[in-house]
């Protein structure tokens, strides 16, 4: 049964005459409106397109159709800026669709955002009877389920404290338990999870996993975490531009968004690179592989060492103390196979001083402990206070069996992902 039937919605924003979030940024776009500039105060990233007839307008969605059966775990994914939230906004009737339509089948609960529903002047104890009520449950039903919800939550001692006092993950937590437990027939879930800590994160997909297969309810999940919508979701739709370019397995959809991200993983030079994150004071500008030898390589081996060569420039000369430089490499699903970082491998702090505009790190690894395959690797450069530079899928490399155990058979990811030199004896009675 089709629990939600979405035909041709479309959502268009009109750019800088929508109000500020304070007095001082409506004034600040007033004047550079009468001044004839751009508007100070607009943040629209550049996945969305502008239509500039009879103004300027933003798409956030176009043409979107969808169809969720009942008992689906519907997985929502794509860049920021793709519309995702803009779509999860519609079904919970949040805000209202420029044209198109929507069927909807049974009582959703949302959780878009920190806070989404909660009264702050009110205790959480009262916001949980605000949330069945607004989902139409009575206070009995609401009562049935109230140590249930608490205790998931693990904020009972701040239970009756206004949750204006809560932190983000204490909102989180609280308003998912809310979300969870009063039986909603939709649950929509988007990005905020990632503000709880790694433990409920977990207790939390399992009990998104709970409700979907024991209690045959509807899931739409947003996430940027492939690894979570692998393990709970089974269907998916990748959204660009504000437009739906792929829907099928979540495996699938998975795949056809991390080739998106995958555009420049053969550059091994990392200066045009614009798919990055951070202020730009120190920058990766080029890797190399090599065997121990000093040859580049494009291939590596299994169970054989190598040698990785990056260069680095110093956009903006400082002292620099305790500068964290990690190499996170994941499979084609974007998980963690495993980590090289400096903060970990070296007991003196790595520091650079005010007379380098560049440096150059080598990186050795030994005894490639991973089977036959095609992996990727993330760049992320830091200290202790700020981003110098993220680039994810900054490049990848080829794996080929190295005969890891000396038997002369070919070992590939199905035989896991970690490779552990072991030894076999029959004893004899």
């Amino acid at each position: 049964m089709k629990v939600i039937e979405v035909k041709n919605i479309s959502k268009k924003y009109r750019l800088g005459y929508v109000g500020g979030s304070t007095l001082a940024s409506d004034l600040s776009r007033m004047f550079a409106r009468i001044k004839g500039k751009e508007d100070p105060t607009k943040k629209i990233g550049i996945e969305n397109r502008l239509d500039t007839r009879g103004g300027q307008y933003v798409w956030a969605l176009k043409d979107i159709n969808l169809s969720v059966e009942q008992g689906d775990v519907f997985g929502i994914i794509g860049k920021n800026g793709a519309g995702k939230s803009t779509l999860l906004k519609i079904l919970s009737k949040v805000t209202a669709p420029t044209s198109g339509t929507i069927k909807i089948k049974g009582r959703i609960a949302s959780l878009l955002e920190v806070g989404t529903g909660f009264h702050p002047e009110l205790s959480g104890r009262e916001n949980i009877y605000l949330n069945g009520a607004i989902l139409g449950m009575t206070k009995a039903e609401i009562r049935s389920r109230f140590d249930e919800i608490v205790d998931f939550s693990g904020v009972e001692k701040y239970i009756d404290t206004p949750v204006k006092r809560y932190s983000s993950g204490m909102y989180v937590r609280l308003a998912f338990a809310v979300a969870a437990h009063l039986d909603p027939e939709i649950l929509v879930v988007d990005e905020v999870l990632s503000v709880g800590d790694a433990e409920f994160q977990k207790k939390a997909l399992g009990k998104m996993h709970e409700v979907s297969k024991g209690y045959g309810r509807t899931i739409l999940f947003v996430s940027h975490n492939m690894a979570s919508l692998l393990e709970l979701c089974e269907k998916g739709i990748l959204l660009q531009n504000g437009m739906n370019i792929f829907s099928g397995s979540i495996k699938e959809t998975v795949v056809k968004y991390l080739s998106l991200l995958k555009t420049n993983v053969l550059a091994q030079d990392l200066n045009t690179l614009e798919q990055r994150e951070g202020n730009g004071n120190i920058q990766f500008t080029n890797y190399e592989f090599t065997g121990m030898d000093g040859i580049p390589v494009s291939n590596l081996l299994s169970g054989h060492s190598f040698r990785i060569l990056m260069n680095l420039r110093i956009n903006k000369p400082a002292y620099y103390k305790h500068v964290h430089i990690s190499m996170k490499f994941v499979d084609e699903f974007d998980r963690a196979i495993f980590h090289l970082e400096n903060t970990y491998t070296r007991k003196e702090d790595f520091s650079i001083y005010e007379n380098s505009d560049k440096v150059k790190i080598a990186i050795t690894v030994d005894d490639l402990p991973v089977p036959q395959g095609r992996y990727y690797f993330h760049l992320f450069c830091s200290d202790l206070h700020e981003v110098f530079d993220d680039i994810r899928f900054a490049g990848e490399i080829f794996v080929e069996d190295g005969n890891f155990f000396g038997t002369g058979k070919i070992l590939d990811s199905k035989y896991g992902m970690v490779l552990i030199r072991n030894k076999w004896e029959l004893l004899n009675e």
